[in-house]
């Protein structure tokens, strides 16, 4: 028994009415400790769910009743630290049981002080929280059930619309494929079957992009542009999306540089005029203006955002959207357009890289008036356009360098290797990190560039980045991936990103940067 175990109740003066009071009390467990924390008195509520009787715990120290890690880690000497330092600690946590058992607390410790001011030991209050625990978790549970149950919902509406698109796409593909085998075919069809193949797997690009966009897992690929040259130069393609009942009117365009996705930022234009067109079967007028302002009101119950943003404005004089279906245009595949008039990703497309992108996007209807959508988006920061300018003005012509080339997939492989020879390059190819690794620890100063797949067995392509990065900082890097939650979730890597499926074009202009 610790020597001063009996000096903290003679001290405070032993009042038998308080005494009686806190005997009484079932619920929580009272109890005094001097400086050092070992126990000076015991109450009922202690002895009913800690299992202790009083002369088994009076005179050891309140640690015991720690789990080994907290122990281990300090907890009860800090708690006394800041109830002495602070006036007061108070916590939630695990403690154990005579019987070894675990049980979830709240505990309040407060310290003593007399009537010169010493510190002569703590008042301490537990109260057993097991049930209130448990109840929360099985809220919880009740929860990532639920969650899980919309979400296996939601992928099998997602599955369902990128099928039936897919599928179509393939066919395109795969005629085309067969018809290009004919004998004695002209150079005019051969032609028309291969623009064919190119334009199905553009399509099928662009169609992935939107759903990972709408789900914010695509990274996206940013760049300084002006709004108002981008939206100028795509009139024609805006009119002839359009057609001829419809008037275009670009009206009020500010120059205004934002630091964002083109493609995606074109996509989202044509997806909101083309939901535009679809709202006046009968011909009407889109309006197409931009405009700078500071911040970004509160819509749709998400705060306001501050900051410089310029917003990019679709009108049309169409039927106008019910309240009711306001609610749900931004969600994927909900459309209110008859059989194979759409697959419902344009509206959750422009969602997806609004959000992704830093900035928002809302929508004001009336029935019978016509729909507003606003595109909010970011400006560019002076020093990104700065940056923009001088990459523009320092690129080179494509010249011949030593690739290594790390792809895992075969066909890939094969292709990706046949397409770097024809643009005149050397190159190596190896199938993993671990293999890449190998040839450069012996050849490094053998290859000018990195050209590496992200998700592979083993070694993921950012962590090889990474190593090389580390190792031969001198050996430039390119990435190049379809879909890879690394590169989502890590969006600051650093590595220049080339996203599959690739044309000749974009690795042209990918080596032509002098990466």
């Amino acid at each position: 028994m610790h020597p001063i175990e009996t000096r903290i109740p003679n001290e405070l003066g032993g009042d038998r009415r308080f005494e009686l009071l806190v005997n009484a009390v079932k619920d929580y467990a009272i109890y005094l400790l001097d400086r050092e924390g070992y126990i000076a008195s015991w109450n009922a509520g202690a002895e009913r769910f800690k299992g202790y009787k009083a002369d088994e715990i009076i005179g050891q120290h309140f640690s015991k009743f720690y789990t080994e890690e907290d122990r281990a880690d300090g907890l009860p000497q800090r708690a006394l630290a800041t109830a002495a330092e602070f006036g007061t600690f108070e916590a939630e946590g695990w403690r154990v049981r005579k019987d070894g058992t675990r049980f979830w607390t709240s505990v309040v410790i407060d310290p003593v002080i007399d009537d010169e001011g010493i510190l002569i030991g703590f008042a301490k209050v537990t109260r057993d929280l097991t049930e209130r625990w448990q109840a929360q978790q099985e809220t919880e549970r009740a929860k990532e059930a639920l969650a899980q149950a919309q979400k296996m919902e939601a992928m099998g509406r997602l599955t369902g619309g990128v099928a039936h698109d897919f599928n179509n796409l393939l066919t395109v593909i795969r005629a085309s494929a067969d018809l290009l085998k004919l004998p004695n075919l002209s150079e005019e069809k051969r032609q028309r079957y291969i623009d064919a193949v190119a334009d199905a797997a553009d399509r099928a690009a662009s169609l992935t992009s939107q759903l990972l966009a709408f789900a914010r897992r695509q990274p996206l690929k940013p760049e300084v542009f002006d709004v108002r040259s981008r939206i100028e130069g795509m009139r024609q393609i805006i009119e002839t999306s359009v057609g001829s009942p419809v008037l275009v009117s670009l009206e009020a365009l500010t120059s205004a540089a934002v630091n964002a996705d083109v493609n995606q930022f074109e996509t989202a234009l044509l997806n909101l005029v083309v939901n535009a067109r679809d709202a006046m079967p009968a011909g009407g007028q889109i309006t197409i203006t931009t405009r700078i302002l500071e911040g970004v009101p509160a819509v749709r119950r998400h705060a306001a955002a501050k900051g410089s943003f310029v917003a990019v404005e679709v009108e049309d004089s169409g039927s106008g959207i019910g309240e009711d279906v306001l609610q749900h245009i931004f969600e994927p595949f909900f459309t209110t357009k008859g059989l194979n008039k759409g697959t419902g990703l344009g509206l959750s497309q422009v969602h997806g890289f609004a959000k992704q992108s830093g900035g928002e996007v809302d929508v004001r209807s009336e029935i019978g008036t016509g729909t507003k959508f606003t595109l909010y988006l970011p400006l560019a920061q002076a020093e990104q356009v700065e940056s923009a300018s001088r990459q523009a003005a320092s690129r080179e012509q494509i010249t011949t360098r030593r690739i290594l080339l790390v792809e895992d997939n075969e066909v890939v492989g094969r292709f990706a290797r046949g397409l770097l020879e024809e643009l005149g390059q050397v190159v190596t190819w190896v199938e993993n990190g671990k293999a890449a690794m190998d040839v450069l620890e012996t050849s490094a100063a053998k290859f000018d560039l990195i050209f590496s797949d992200v998700i592979m067995p083993g070694m993921n392509g950012l962590e090889l980045a990474r190593e090389i990065a580390g190792r031969w900082p001198q050996l430039a890097i390119v990435l190049t991936s379809g879909y890879s939650h690394v590169l989502a979730e890590e969006s600051g890597h650093g590595f220049e990103l080339l996203r599959k499926p690739y044309s000749m074009e974009a690795l042209m202009t990918i080596l032509g940067r002098g990466t």
